[in-house]
């Protein structure tokens, strides 16, 4: 009996053990639910905040003269107070390259390095400054390294103060036009450096270098002390050896167009000669046709030299798989492979946008025509006021009115094209408002011109000729009070607007 009843007694404690390990069970599961539950609000939370973006963001501002910084909602970080503009390399982060104490008849100056509560960072290491580079249009920082000084000599660090570059070069700089790409110099010869890693791509023993085409994906161009060209990858992969007497910024379907000994030739990628006639110079290549001029005309080859289009155009572009921009008469249209006419020549200007296939075809009146990858024109005599690459949109301007359309050119509604935005623009009666999501008026239409929500939340509205600001959900912040008619481009972050400058992101009140 008490062995029947220890194992009832067992029965039961198996029972409740086995009970317990259910319960533990379904106490994990639910714990398990609940971590997802949090991490996707979490997720979630961030997908909201971003609507207007609650990254924080910093601008260098300018007043009286005096530099500053203030982030995207307007407060000021670093007090204006500076002769020279902060430098900002990385508008995400908060670190602040200021020039103090600055003598401009001998062009000397002090630096210091602050963060967004003004204290000084970095300061175990002199000389600090920014990597500056620019394309002839637009000026930017590299944003994963700083140059600095030591013993006469330059290296790298990060923006923790990590050294990636050992301080033994006479000089860095960057390959001006190409990002990720630093030139390092030592006795007299140029190398190059990832600047975000600092790993030398190529050893400094060349007296040239350049890149081959616009990225420095493409490659580098070296020349060597006996002034011959090779072909170095952004991987260190040598992709022509240093023997031609020029390498032409010129490739496609990895084949080259060089020089050698002489002789103008488009090489493979292992140096074989694909062709070295019947042109005088080459301009593109796509798969295993070329485009060539001769006696300044341009025309297409093939890679045995055979002529596909005459040369006889003033300029000639690879556009689609089919087509190609061409030149004649001073006027621009579209020609199919086989040289035939796709599209009348009647255009002053023309681009093919090949992430979103279709063409800008720019008129003499100042409007363009959009024609799509099947050579059907989608949107005539437009002003394009916005092309947005990277959410595949158009903002066109036709009739005094805009509209908007995906790179399918189907007709959207702001609400659905700027879906991070909490404002958006409407007109009535010839005035500008603002409604919500919903569709909801939330600013009565009253203005006589207005801006769609910028990314940080605001809104640019003008009154009686002059400007003002909106916050993001539609309270007035600054008054229409700021006469703005000599300025290009109309943008608030808070009380502060855009200077008039293009070249550079930089606010003043």
């Amino acid at each position: 009996m008490n062995r029947s009843r220890g194992k009832r007694h067992d029965d039961f404690r198996a029972r409740k053990l086995n009970m317990k390990k259910v319960v533990a069970t379904i106490i994990a599961i639910i714990v398990i639910i609940m971590i997802i539950i949090s991490l996707k609000n979490l997720l979630t939370q961030e997908k909201v905040n971003k609507n207007v973006s609650s990254l924080t963001t910093y601008i260098p501002v300018i007043e009286n003269n005096k530099w500053g910084v203030i982030d995207n909602n307007g407060n000021i970080i670093i007090g204006i107070d500076y002769d020279e503009m902060i430098i900002i390399p990385d508008n995400t982060k908060d670190l602040f390259i200021c020039n103090y104490d600055v003598n401009y008849s001998d062009e000397t100056y002090k630096t210091k390095i602050l963060n967004k509560d003004g204290i000084e960072i970095l300061n175990q290491y002199q000389n600090i400054e920014p990597l500056e580079n620019n394309d002839g249009n637009n000026i930017w920082y590299e944003k994963d390294s700083l140059k600095f000084k030591k013993d006469g000599k330059f290296g790298l660090i990060d923006f923790e103060g990590e050294i990636l570059l050992d301080p033994i070069y006479d000089n860095i700089y960057t390959l001006k036009g190409i990002e990720n790409s630093v030139i390092i110099e030592k006795d007299g010869k140029k190398g190059l450096v990832n600047p975000s890693t600092g790993q030398v791509i190529i050893e400094p023993k060349y007296i040239e270098i350049s890149s081959l085409l616009k990225t420095y994906e493409n490659g580098y161009i070296v020349k060597n002390e006996n002034n011959k060209y090779g072909l170095i990858a952004a991987d260190k992969t040598i992709l022509l050896e240093e023997k031609y007497d020029e390498i032409k910024n010129v490739t496609g379907n990895n084949n080259y167009y060089v020089v050698e000994n002489g002789v103008q030739e488009i090489i493979n990628q292992f140096g074989t000669v694909v062709i070295n006639s019947g042109f005088e110079s080459v301009k593109e290549i796509q798969l295993d046709k070329y485009i060539i001029t001769i006696n300044n005309k341009y025309g297409v080859i093939d890679n045995k030299g055979t002529t596909l289009i005459p040369a006889e155009y003033e300029d000639l572009t690879f556009a689609t798989a089919n087509t190609l921009i061409a030149k004649k008469d001073g006027k621009y249209g579209i020609i199919n492979q086989d040289g035939s006419l796709a599209v009348d020549f009647k255009y002053e200007r023309m681009s093919y946008l090949k992430v979103a296939d279709f063409f800008q075809a720019e008129k003499s009146d100042n409007t363009t025509d959009i024609i799509n990858g099947n050579l059907q024109t989608v949107l005539e005599s437009v002003i394009i006021s916005e092309l947005n690459i990277e959410n595949g949109y158009l903002r066109i301007r036709q009739d005094k009115n805009y509209k908007y359309y995906n790179f399918r050119f189907e007709e959207k509604t702001n609400r659905e094209i700027l879906s991070t935005n909490t404002l958006f623009l409407i007109k009535e009666n010839g005035k500008y408002g603002y409604v919500n999501k919903n569709g909801e008026k939330i600013v009565d239409c009253i203005y006589d011109d207005a801006k769609e929500q910028n990314k940080f939340g605001y809104c640019s509205v003008k009154k009686d000729g002059v400007w003002g600001c909106l916050k993001s959900d539609g309270t007035v912040i600054v008054k229409p009070s700021v006469n703005l008619d000599d300025d290009l481009y109309i943008d608030f972050i808070s009380q502060w607007h855009r200077y008039n400058n293009l070249t550079i992101d930089v606010y003043t009140k």
